[in-house]
């Protein structure tokens, strides 16, 4: 059984345990147009120090770590660590580097976002989240996703101290991000409504201030999905804005229940079963059709915005195979059992294929 548990993984350093709640905000967002030449005053306004460790990839290093370093050496010793993947070898290095420096950024996309979380997190220092694509709302959580190879393991880290979003490069991206970045967003429907089951079923506790922010920003997106264009800088604000509400919403909660439902466990299964060929938003929106299905909701509204962004509704969509996807949602109920969702209501074999075929249907 895939059980995609962070328990084993001896990866974050062990915190002094205590009883009080903290809920870590970030405390200065700036989205727009050319705003990488105000991270020296963003630095300044949250008196980070003197030194950084700048994380990124080689190509997110040339379209963007290259200006904050140089916007940075006025005033701030900049070092660079350039990280092509997220593993715990690489992440040992990096905190290495970071061991003499006053704060970290993490230029670059999702692997470089949780990389710095980690990092951060492990070291003690603060980090500012320059992202590059407006992808997933990993971009402003305290949720670091980390490949094993078991698959990808969800981990509690550091969330931003700030992010600084450049809507120019972000519109510049692949509008496949931008609308994967829709997908997650909109997934926030079902995750709260999961969530809200588990609340009755199990009696877990919930934030309603969470589900509404949540709920709100998903709202938002569906309402607005004709608004979302490909290289349109409106269009990256706007959902930039939409993932960095729908991390907020996993701070005030403590947790990622907020975003993260029974589509995200079907999103994990289908990493594992067919690698490389969804990303994380897409996967998230296909298994929030499926999810809102089962709740009995406007399922045909969720495909028709999600279709409407530019993001798939089925898996033929981004080349799985149907029958891959029916394996996917029987092995849902398998990561993080203790995430208790609608897909571990009992699906069989025969209602797992029925529910892969409805996806195609008008």
């Amino acid at each position: 059984m895939i059980t995609m548990s962070a328990d084993g993984i001896k990866l974050l350093k062990d915190k002094v345990f205590d009883k009080s709640k903290w809920m870590q905000l970030p405390r200065d967002v700036v989205i727009g147009h050319d705003v990488l030449g105000q991270i020296p005053a963003v630095c300044e306004d949250l008196t980070l120090g003197h030194s950084a460790l700048l994380i990124s990839g080689k190509s997110t290093m040339e379209r963007a770590g290259k200006t904050v370093r140089e916007q940075l050496a006025a005033t701030c010793e900049v070092k660079t660590f350039i990280s092509e993947e997220i593993s715990i070898s690489i992440i040992k290095k990096i905190e290495k580097a970071a061991r003499d420096v006053d704060f970290v950024i993490g230029v670059g996309g999702g692997r470089v976002i949780d990389t710095a979380k980690i990092v951060s997190y492990n070291t003690d220092h603060q980090f500012i989240s320059v992202p590059t694509a407006a992808s997933h709302d990993g971009i402003a959580s305290a949720r670091a996703s980390v490949p094993t190879g078991k698959g990808n393991v969800s981990l509690e880290a550091q969330p931003p101290i700030a992010i600084v979003a450049d809507t120019g490069i972000i519109a510049s991206a692949p509008h496949r991000l931008l609308a994967a970045g829709c997908a997650d967003v909109i997934s926030n429907y079902t995750a709260i409504l999961d969530w809200e089951l588990a609340h009755r079923v199990k009696g877990e506790p919930i934030s309603e201030y969470a589900i509404a922010l949540s709920k709100m920003t998903a709202e938002i997106l569906v309402s607005n999905a004709q608004l979302i264009k490909p290289h349109q800088e409106q269009s990256a604000r706007f959902v930039t804005k939409a993932l960095v509400s729908s991390g907020v919403a996993m701070s005030i909660a403590g947790s990622s229940r907020p975003a993260s439902g029974g589509e995200h466990k079907f999103s994990h299964a289908l990493d594992r079963l067919a690698p490389g060929k969804a990303l994380h938003g897409e996967s998230c929106g296909i298994g929030t059709i499926i999810s809102m299905y089962l709740h009995g909701g406007d399922w045909r509204g969720i495909r028709t915005s999600l279709a409407t962004i530019g993001a798939p509704v089925t898996p033929a969509d981004v080349g799985i195979d149907d029958a891959t996807a029916v394996k996917a949602l029987l092995m849902a109920k398998t990561i993080r059992p203790e995430r208790f969702t609608i897909f571990d209501m009992g699906i069989t074999q025969e209602s797992a294929e029925m529910l892969i075929q409805m996806l195609y249907k008008d």
